[in-house]
């Protein structure tokens, strides 16, 4: 009888563990691919501002469709210390694709965290009707063009992009987009909105779901020095996330080359929010690409510029700088940097590895500091050693 007992029991409790066995199992998180549910051609308009999310996905700025699309690029393996070095990067590209050099443009640069693979955004053409393209480089400078077509994706719709304005002095909705940042389960992205401030940075939760819209961002004010006024319209060029005495914040760029610390506590769907201006890289410049790293004990932030070169921040205690509230006395004001003047014509700046960066570079364009255009000359992908 105490053996028919002790059976029963015993079974009981095998049973009680298979449950929750299958309850673990079922409460196990998704993997993010998973959440690419659609198949077939990824639904861009164009190919702006990228960012590396988990699992080899890759986020795609599309400012003239007013959305993000994340795309599985089917690129998990690690891989280990890589250099890449390639010239005439964007005359290979051109031939590869079938156009000119002169009517390929290279939107942005990212290096793949796991692979270490290099993708650009680009454009084939100029214009309403140019093509978008992912090219992908390799550890042997090997290119590819990313397939577009019969890739698993995922899109959000941003309900707060901007009416396209042609005539205006840059049209609002080139610019919905601006830079991306993929973090703890959140895809940041920063650009212009139809909002009164239309300034804005998004949280956007990811995995995306079906049909999702994105909420408002945030939109903001900053102190902008060289300007000597609040602004409200100028749309962050380029940031990293960054930890200041303990507590995160958006580290943001903005053209004439103010840079303002925003805390992540403060981003809330259509919150209206003021920034701290903590330093004034000066006038006439736009800030392309920000990298952040650590060196000898102490901490940097590699700033790529249009007009001012390639500047290394000292990022040590940036808690310790007082607002820039006032115009300055001088044009340059706040956290102290030094200019590498070896790096020269930096088109874009992405981080490698711990101790490496990859820089693009090309004679600039014809057009005024701020905004010189496109490169008129070859472009190279170089590895460089973190300063």
């Amino acid at each position: 009888m105490r053996l028919v007992r002790l059976v029963g029991t015993i079974a009981v409790l095998c049973c009680a563990v298979a449950i929750m066995i299958r309850v673990t199992v079922a409460r196990k998180p998704a993997s993010p691919l998973s959440t690419l549910t659609a198949v077939g051609n990824a639904p861009l308009k164009s190919a702006g501002p990228i960012a590396f999310g988990p699992d080899g996905i890759l986020f795609v700025g599309d400012s003239m469709a007013g959305q993000v699309v994340a795309i599985d690029t089917a690129d998990r393996k690690a891989a280990g210390a890589a250099s890449i070095n390639v010239d005439d990067v964007n005359d290979k590209i051109a031939a590869m694709v079938g156009v000119e050099p002169g009517q390929l443009l290279i939107n942005d640069m990212k290096v793949d965290p796991v692979s270490k693979d290099v993708y650009l955004s680009a454009s084939r053409g100029r214009g309403p009707d140019a093509m978008p393209l992912i090219v992908r480089v390799d550890h042997s400078g090997k290119i590819t063009v990313l397939p577009l077509d019969g890739v698993k994706y995922a899109s959000v719709a941003l309900s707060d992009a901007p009416n396209s304005d042609p005539n205006a002095r840059t049209n609002p909705r080139v610019v919905t987009i601006t830079s991306m940042v993929y973090m703890d389960g959140k895809l940041f992205v920063t650009g212009l909105s139809n909002e009164e401030w239309s300034s804005a940075l998004r949280s956007i939760p990811f995995p995306f779901t079906r049909d999702d819209e994105a909420a408002k961002g945030t939109t903001l004010k900053i102190w902008h020095s060289s300007h000597g006024r609040y602004e409200t319209q100028a749309p962050i060029r380029t940031f990293v996330p960054y930890s200041i005495a303990g507590q995160e914040y958006v580290l943001a760029a903005y053209t004439c080359t103010p840079l303002v610390k925003i805390p992540f506590s403060a981003l809330e769907p259509g919150a209206q929010v003021n920034g701290t201006t903590i330093a004034d890289l000066g006038a006439r410049n736009s800030p392309l690409d920000m990298v952040p790293y650590k060196k000898d004990g102490h901490n940097y932030i590699l700033i790529a510029n249009t007009a001012r070169g390639v500047m290394k921040l000292q990022a040590d205690n940036l808690e310790n700088y007082q607002p820039i509230a006032s115009p300055t006395v001088t044009d340059v004001a706040g956290v102290p940097y030094t200019t590498i003047s070896d790096l020269k014509d930096v088109q874009h700046l992405a981080q490698l590895d711990d101790s490496h960066a990859l820089i693009l570079t090309g004679k600039p364009g014809p057009g005024p500091a701020w905004a010189p255009g496109p490169s008129t000359g070859p472009l190279n992908l170089q590895t460089i050693a973190l300063p």
